[in-house]
């Protein structure tokens, strides 16, 4: 049976809101916590509007979709988002024991796998998910912040 809700439409959702983080200055990063094929969080990059290193996207969306549950452990979702999870979200990603990992563009620089960063044993990942519509929204946003300065 062919579902809508694939990868790829997921993918398009967690790059809305990396659009809304782009709209506010904010590095565009966007992620979104599915469950059973139903959006249960939805967030962007906030580390800028809240004066806070730690409000990466995935942080955010972990913290709204345990608040939507009730509970901390995420093991029947998956997260999208639309860059490479860092070294503090990956960790993050493996306490909430998160189901499944789906990125767009790599961090080769410091994504957690070239930092080596251990996910919990269960994770599945799928890299390079429309990887290269993220990677132009973050291509955009720096090449326009460097012509600012």
């Amino acid at each position: 049976m062919i579902t809508p809700f694939d990868d790829t439409y997921f993918m398009k959702k967690a790059l809305q809101e990396a659009q809304m983080a782009f709209d506010k200055d904010e590095v565009p990063v966007g992620a979104v916590v599915v469950l059973k094929d139903k959006i249960i969080a939805r967030a962007h990059n906030l580390t800028e509007t809240l004066n806070d290193v730690t409000a990466h996207a995935e942080m955010q969306a972990f913290t709204a979709a345990s608040d939507f549950l009730g509970g901390k452990y995420l093991k029947e979702c998956t997260l999208y988002v639309t860059l490479e999870p860092c070294q503090m979200c990956a960790g993050a990603s493996y306490w909430t024991q998160i189901g499944k990992i789906v990125y767009g563009a790599p961090e080769p620089q410091r994504g957690f796998v070239n930092l080596n960063t251990q996910l919990h044993p269960k994770t599945k990942v799928v890299s390079g998910v429309l990887g290269e519509e993220c990677s132009q929204l973050l291509k955009k946003f720096f090449v326009e912040k460097r012509n600012l300065n």
